[in-house]
């Protein structure tokens, strides 16, 4: 059936999205960060430059803490695209929720739900679930998932692995293409933070700060090149912010025996922060659960 090919498939999507942001921890220094304006005075230092620039892309984060949205949910297989409706519920620090569902009838055929205590994914179709604690799978600890890398992602935001959230105090950590900062004609300024073999790089708007691109590559000696490119568009009005309403997710790997490319678009229908929705979720117990193991190897026979 279509519509749960994409679940399972959506699913590798989203975990290795996760992966590919390895949990590192970046040495920063305390640094008082000076509030600038749209215009960066030639006077300033670089450093100051760097870090008034950083803040302004810091700055569009949205105030809301819950954003509701129907989408369009496309996965391209590597041959075609199969598309189908959803649902996406997010509630910051607690719950990133995607919901597959029916074309037509809006019935709901699976469910992708990442908090901060584990990951769950349900598979109506056949009546199964996954649930686990991030540190309890081989797969998911060994990679370095984590919640809060994929919530920044998800909500168009700058973020430093294994810290919840940026602070000024933590904005030197970023490095800023001064170059392509002082060239007025240049739209976007790629904003990197680099630790080990991961490379972290947001290209924001020069101008209005928003993230249009992150990227996050990983290389291994032993298992290649893995890169994670996650773009943004459509920015809508979203109380006093604005907010992609298009988000389209590629992800290519050597991990595996033979390159592989995933990807994944998310077209939203307005946006909404209704908090009346329950942030848990908890499986029929007619619901039979299986390991992340068997699930991943269904997909690797797919």
């Amino acid at each position: 059936m279509k519509t749960n090919k994409i679940f399972i498939t959506g699913m590798t999507v989203l975990l290795l999205a996760s992966c590919g942001t390895h949990k590192t921890v970046v040495k920063q220094k305390d640094v008082k960060v000076e509030q600038g304006n749209a215009t960066l005075p030639s006077t300033k230092s670089s450093t100051n430059q760097k870090l008034i620039f950083v803040q302004r892309v810091a700055d569009q984060a949205l105030y809301q803490k819950n954003l509701v949205s129907n989408l369009s949910f496309t996965l391209n297989d590597g041959h075609k695209d199969i598309t189908v409706p959803g649902i996406l519920h997010m509630r910051k620090d607690e719950v990133i929720r995607l919901q597959l569902l029916i074309p037509i009838i809006r019935s709901e055929v699976g469910r992708m739900e990442f908090t901060k205590d584990y990951v769950l994914f349900i598979d109506r179709i056949h009546k199964q679930y996954v649930k686990a604690n991030y540190n309890e799978v081989a797969f998911l600890r060994d990679n370095g998932i984590n919640f809060y890398s994929l919530q920044s992602l998800f909500w168009n935001q700058l973020f430093i692995p294994g810290q919840q959230r940026v602070n000024e105090s933590s904005l030197s950590a970023f490095d800023v293409d001064l170059a392509t900062l002082a060239n007025s004609s240049n739209s976007t300024t790629a904003v990197t933070l680099k630790d080990g073999k991961m490379t972290y790089r947001w290209m924001a708007q020069t101008l209005s700060g928003l993230i249009s691109e992150a990227q996050a590559q990983y290389v291994s000696p032993s298992h290649g090149v893995s890169t994670l490119t996650w773009k943004y568009g459509n920015f809508q009005p979203f109380g006093s912010k604005k907010f992609p309403a298009r988000h389209e997710l590629t992800i290519e790997t050597d991990a595996t025996k033979q390159k592989k490319t995933f990807k994944a678009t998310f077209e939203m229908d307005g946006f909404s922060d209704a908090s009346d929705w329950e942030t848990i979720t908890t499986p029929s117990d007619k619901y039979t659960k299986v390991s992340v193991e068997e699930i991943l190897r269904k997909l690797t026979n797919m």
